[in-house]
């Protein structure tokens, strides 16, 4: 019993704190729904990895990064905005999922099967996920200073074309991780819900980021052992229980608000 829930655990405890932490400076860029659309971009190639044999994780994170650099060169050479550009990037990708995606899988691909990943791929996963935090670890303080104040960034010497690039290239390599856990249709929430749980009662910027991890971790945890208990899907049981906590964390800013 336990060396079946090991692999879906560690997977998805590393995957959700990976994705609760760059959730983070998606709400501080005030680029919630930015991310959320953006996810949608990986089903085109979670289906040709499914209609061609291969692992949808491969697929979904070459479709994400060409979007990625699409976007980010289009924004710095048109006048639409980030939101724009990835509204039309979603509406088209989304769209052309849908239409490749095999009728049997497509429910796999919308909602997600952690369960379903080999040791290989989870140990790829885990490893990628460690990687990509200890990167955002490193580069935290330039992207919230990029993310507060884009013009006093600049005037340290940050670039900050450079490093939104590099911001978007790992909240891509996020979402290719995660969407096997949840899904293409639920991946934004994954990232956005625990860290905004984390904001409703973080009292400065290390546990920002600290409490979003946990909750992340918590919620991932919880949902695998839920689905052992009962063969409920993890990804919307993720769901539902980060939406718990979210809940949970906004009554008692709400209730220490009054107390003040």
């Amino acid at each position: 019993m336990i060396s079946d829930i090991l692999q879906p655990l560690l997977v998805a405890i590393f995957v959700a704190a990976n994705a609760s932490l760059l959730g983070t400076f998606a709400i501080l860029k005030r680029m919630a729904l930015v991310g959320d659309a953006l996810t949608h971009v990986a089903l085109p190639g979670m289906a040709l990895g499914l209609i061609f044999n291969f692992s949808p994780f491969w697929g979904a994170l070459v479709f994400l990064t060409a979007a990625t650099f699409g976007i980010w060169f289009l924004e710095q050479y048109s006048e639409l905005s980030v939101e724009t550009l990835v509204g039309i990037f979603f509406s088209a990708s989304l769209a052309v999922g849908v239409l490749l995606t095999p009728d049997t899988e497509l429910l796999e691909a919308l909602f997600g099967n952690i369960t379903g990943l080999g040791w290989g791929e989870s140990l790829i996963s885990i490893a990628i996920s460690l990687f990509t935090m200890i990167l955002v670890f490193s580069i935290r303080r330039k992207l919230a200073l990029n993310m507060l104040s884009p013009e006093l960034a600049q005037s340290i010497g940050i670039n900050n074309r450079k490093l939104e690039l590099v911001y978007l290239l790992l909240f891509a390599l996020a979402v290719a991780l995660g969407i096997r856990f949840v899904g293409a249709l639920l991946m934004g929430s994954l990232v956005i819900i625990p860290a905004a749980a984390s904001k409703n009662i973080a009292h400065g910027f290390k546990s920002f980021l600290s409490l979003a991890m946990i909750f992340g971790v918590i919620s991932s945890a919880m949902s695998i052992f839920v689905w052992k208990a009962t063969a409920f899907e993890p990804g919307p049981v993720f769901i539902i229980v980060s939406s718990a906590i979210f809940i949970f964390t906004l009554i008692w800013r709400l209730l220490r608000s009054n107390r003040q």
